[in-house]
């Protein structure tokens, strides 16, 4: 059995490393509770040895630590190449992506994936069945060796976490077969099919163990896929997504009993009054693992707008216990995003992550939202820029209509003008208040 050098590892012997000092300083906690946390597995720490090597700056994952956001990038057989995915990452980077994940299904996937790992200081995750099945004509000519091998190859790169769909079995195929949707995920609809044209159950569930072999030798965190997430509101909550759960959470206590990292992925299209029971239903059955959860989107009627039904979602589930957002971009089922749809989604996630910290109460979480409220009412507008998520945007669209630097100081915007500005109003009250009582 090779080392284990993981995170996981180190905590259970008592060990503070540097990458959990790292997080402890980033999170404001002591990092005597960052170890218990990672001991326990409620904290993740996704920094594969080759990667912490090099540029990468480690952050903590779990329900102890702000809410984290993940940005997909990666490019297709049609679009995108390595100088456009390293354009993605610099803006998703930019504008507050906490880890990145490398989707590409074209060519020079390795190239690209090289690129990004040298670059970015984020954690870099990817799905390692995407460039498998390239290798072959049919996904039926997959087979588990060939899955491993890729999986230990990218974690040889420094691929700090892999999405794997262990948990999508043949028992479970049926459940799915009656959806509106079917199945949505890519991993998992890949492993249904294989599964179906050979007869076979999950290779990567048959060789969990391989898996976590290759896992525990570099320290890379599990990402459990949820291969049966519901694609539509029609299929949330269903027998589907909640068997493949199940078993997530048995592969949840094999990873920890090999000191491996893992987090467990969630839907999907999820209905607002279903998401707390979601999270309660992961966090029992999956014993407390980070959830990393894609939106949910919350409604399926508006193509072209989803980084905002998802972020509604994301918010909620975040304030409910999920660890990580994964975003959605507004080319979500219409098109490969560009740079500034990962800006756009990026951002959507950033307030659906801080809006959730402040519901968990999470310390010091509304000291930016009272500074900015500060400056406004002060008509301080550099301050208000400054403290923005997005300070060009705001500089920007304050600028469109009063661009002069006069209207730097003043007490007022095009939206009220000056006679018509509560808070300028507010302000010639309290001074006259302030007179009358002098």
């Amino acid at each position: 059995m090779p080392a284990c050098v993981t995170q996981m590892h180190a905590a259970r012997r008592g060990e503070i490393t540097p990458a959990m000092r790292f997080v402890a300083e980033r999170e404001a906690l002591d990092p005597e509770l960052v170890r218990a946390e990672v001991a326990r597995g409620r904290l993740v720490i996704p920094a594969n040895v080759r990667h912490l090597a090099g540029a990468l700056e480690p952050i903590g994952i779990g329900t102890v630590a702000t809410v984290k956001i993940n940005a997909n990038i990666g490019n297709s057989t049609v679009l995108s190449d390595v100088r456009g995915e390293l354009e993605k990452l610099c803006f998703a980077v930019r504008f507050g992506a906490d880890t990145v994940m490398d989707l590409s299904t074209g060519g020079g996937i390795d190239e690209i994936r090289e690129a990004l790992l040298a670059a970015s200081t984020v954690p870099i995750g990817t799905v390692p069945i995407y460039q498998t099945v390239l290798a072959v004509e049919n996904v039926a000519d997959l087979t588990a060796r060939m899955l491993l091998e890729n999986i230990e190859h990218q974690a040889r790169q420094g691929v700090d976490y892999v999405t794997v769909h262990c948990g999508v079995l043949r028992s479970h195929i049926p459940l799915a077969m009656s959806r509106v949707t079917g199945i949505v995920s890519r991993g998992g609809a890949l492993t249904a099919a294989w599964m179906s044209a050979r007869g076979e159950e999950n290779p990567l569930y048959t060789h969990f163990d391989e898996l976590l072999d290759i896992a525990a030798t570099y320290d890379v965190t599990l990402s459990l896929g949820d291969g049966l997430r519901p694609g539509s509101l029609a299929d949330a909550s269903d027998a589907a997504q909640f068997a493949e759960l199940r078993t997530l959470g048995e592969l949840v206590e094999r990873a920890w009993r090999r000191d491996v990292q893992v987090m467990v992925e969630g839907p999907g299209h999820i209905p607002m009054h279903q998401i707390e029971m979601n999270v309660r239903m992961e966090q029992e059955i999956c014993h407390e693992a980070p959830f990393y959860t894609l939106g949910p989107l919350v409604t399926d009627i508006a193509p072209g707008y989803d980084h905002i039904t998802s972020a509604i979602g994301a918010a909620m589930i975040g304030w409910y216990g999920a660890s990580m957002l994964c975003y959605v971009t507004p080319k979500e089922h219409l098109g490969l995003p560009d740079a500034n749809d990962v800006r756009e989604g990026v951002i959507a996630y950033k307030i659906a992550a801080h809006a959730a910290d402040i519901a968990r109460g999470r310390a010091g979480a509304r000291d930016r939202d009272d500074a900015l409220s500060r400056a406004r009412f002060a008509f301080d507008w550099e301050a208000q820029f400054k403290l923005a998520l997005d300070p060009e945007r705001a500089r920007a669209y304050h600028d469109a209509t009063l661009p002069a630097d006069y209207f730097k100081s003043a007490e007022f915007c095009s939206m009220c003008g000056p006679r018509f500005c509560s808070m300028h109003l507010t302000r010639d009250l309290q001074r006259s208040a302030a007179g009358s009582t002098a």
